[in-house]
């Protein structure tokens, strides 16, 4: 059998050694599944830095919430809450495997 990879630009990941885990880190006031608890930048950061610390293999980290009557945000402000998480757990983490939640 052939090994497949998840390749990103600084690491490879085995797919199908093990189940690769995924913590999730929504920066949205509005999050259908924590209630907007990681909306504030530090907080998003902390937990993102706990879910690598208790095994995650991937972070994803969205600024828009698509739950049922959530408020659409624009590009802008997607961003605008977004980067700094990112650059946060880059700083402090700084080969953990990011993937962002846009549309």
């Amino acid at each position: 059998m052939t090994e497949r990879f998840l390749k990103t630009k600084e690491c490879m990941l085995p797919l199908g050694e093990k189940t690769l885990l995924m913590g999730i880190v929504n920066v949205t006031p509005d999050s259908f599944s924590d209630g907007g608890k990681y909306f504030a930048a530090d907080r998003a950061v902390e937990h993102a830095l706990s879910l690598l610390d208790e095994g995650a293999d991937i972070i994803d980290i969205g600024g828009e919430s698509t739950g049922p009557h959530s408020a659409l945000v624009s590009a802008k402000e997607e961003i605008s809450r977004i980067i700094p998480v990112i650059e946060a757990v880059l700083k402090a983490a700084p080969a953990a495997v990011l993937s962002i939640d846009t549309w």
